[in-house]
């Protein structure tokens, strides 16, 4: 845990809030509870969902080289996000943020290899299958997943346009594996949505 004499503040932020734009850097930010988004966008304005930052995970990290920051960051639940200044972080502090950008980067990695080089039906089931341990998940009394995130927002985390992932959502739920309604979809059988993943 980074020592608390690092921090600047604790923010609270509520849905859809942005709490960094492209630009300049010199905070580093670790969320503390709910799940920020890092997007960007292309020049049509389409986003393209980056990554999840999760409680206990950094964003920001641009502040520790001073380089300018490329995206957005955006509270996509109720949202609390500590403010650190990277100049008081010690040593440990600073092999704890390093253990994390290790993380980061190999999940890249794992993203950037999903989104060329399996099918859209797979990118899909992979994304429903992260979103099930965020704060965008609750478990219900049947012990199903119930996962908040609209067709927008899906087709933004995989890369592809609302249309295309409606389609696919459908298909996915004929076949018994996700029930979806608007802005929810519910996980009903996780082993079969692995093995989609895994396709």
């Amino acid at each position: 845990m980074i020592s608390t004499k690092t921090f600047v503040d604790t923010v609270t932020y509520r849905p859809g809030a942005v709490i960094l734009y492209p630009g300049k850097s010199d905070m580093l930010y670790r969320v503390s509870s709910g799940l920020v988004r890092v997007h960007t966008m292309d020049d049509e304005g389409n986003g393209l969902t980056l990554r999840y930052v999760k409680p206990g995970e950094y964003f920001g990290e641009e502040a520790l080289s001073g380089v300018d920051r490329k995206y957005f960051a955006e509270a996509v639940t109720n949202s609390s996000v500590d403010v650190i200044n990277p100049a008081l972080l010690g040593a440990e502090d600073t092999v704890q943020v390093t253990n994390h950008l290790v993380n980061v980067i190999n999940r890249a990695y794992e993203n950037i290899y999903r989104l060329v080089g399996k099918r859209l039906r797979s990118r899909i089931a992979a994304e429903l299958l992260e979103l099930k341990d965020t704060a965008l998940a609750t478990k219900q009394d049947n012990g199903e997943i119930l996962i908040y995130a609209t067709h927008d927002e899906l087709a933004a985390a995989v890369g592809s346009v609302r249309e295309t992932v409606t389609k696919v959502v459908g298909e996915l739920s004929r076949e018994g594996v996700i029930h979806a309604g608007y802005g929810r979809v519910i996980l009903a059988d996780l082993d079969a949505l692995r093995n989609i993943a895994a396709e």
